[in-house]
C-alpha cells in the first residue's frame, strides 16, 4: 500500500512540474537545468520559455511581471525583458527587480531593455523633427495606449536604471547597443537613433 501511495504521489508531482503557470495558481520549481525566461515575449526561440500577460502561441507561462511568486529561487539562468519594465508602477519597481534577482542563479544574466528617456527627450526637442515625428516620440515615452497593458508608468535613463539594479544586489552592468537575441523593440531605430537603453546585468 505504501509503495502504491508513493508511486501515486511521485506521478502527481511529475504532472504538476510539467504544467505551465495558469492564473498564477501553479509554481515553477527550481530544476536541475535552469530555464531561460523571456518576459513579455511573442517570438518563439529554441531554448527560451515565454512568460506573457496574455495567452498565445508559444506562451509557456501566463502571468504578470508584477507577480513572479510562482517561480522558484534560482530557477533561471537568463531572463530577458524588452520594453516590459516601463509598464510597472513606480512603487512596484524595486519589488519587481528584487524578484528578478531572486529568480536568477548566481552568475545568471538579466537582459533588460527600456525606452531611453534621455534619447527620447533629445529627439522630442530636436528642431529636425516635425510635429508628426514628435508625436511618435511622445507615444514612445508614454506608451501606444492601444490596449490596457500598453501604458508606461515610469521613465528610465541609465543612472536611474543602474541605481535600481544595484539597490537589489545586481553586480555587473554592461551597456550594449544590441543583444543580438530577438528581433524586437530593443533593436528599434527612429530618426537614425536607437531609442532603447539595453543593459546586460549579472547576478
Amino acid at each position: 500500500m505504501g509503495t502504491a501511495l508513493k508511486g501515486m504521489w511521485n506521478r502527481y508531482c511529475d504532472m504538476r512540474q510539467a504544467e505551465s503557470i495558469a492564473d498564477g495558481g501553479q509554481s515553477v520549481e527550481e530544476e536541475e537545468e535552469p530555464i531561460r525566461l523571456h518576459i513579455g515575449g511573442v517570438q518563439i526561440k529554441e531554448g527560451w520559455k515565454i512568460l506573457n500577460v496574455e495567452a498565445g502561441e508559444g506562451v509557456d507561462f501566463v502571468g504578470d511581471v508584477r507577480d513572479l511568486s510562482a517561480f522558484g529561487d534560482g530557477c533561471c539562468s537568463d531572463i530577458y525583458a524588452s520594453h516590459v519594465l516601463e509598464h510597472v508602477g513606480q512603487a512596484e519597481v524595486l519589488p519587481v527587480f528584487n524578484e528578478l534577482h531572486r529568480m536568477l542563479r548566481v552568475g545568471g544574466k538579466l537582459y533588460v531593455s527600456v525606452p531611453d528617456l534621455e534619447m527620447l527627450s533629445w529627439l522630442f526637442l530636436s528642431p529636425a523633427l516635425d510635429s508628426a515625428a514628435k508625436f511618435n516620440v511622445m507615444r514612445m515615452m508614454f506608451g501606444g495606449q492601444t490596449t490596457p497593458h500598453d501604458f508606461h508608468q515610469i521613465g528610465y535613463c541609465f543612472d536611474f536604471l543602474v541605481d535600481y539594479l544595484r539597490d537589489v544586489g545586481f553586480a555587473g552592468v554592461e551597456h550594449v547597443e544590441s543583444f543580438g537575441l530577438f528581433n524586437d523593440t530593443s533593436e528599434f531605430v527612429f530618426a537614425g537613433q536607437r531609442i532603447s537603453l539595453n543593459l546586460i546585468v549579472t547576478k
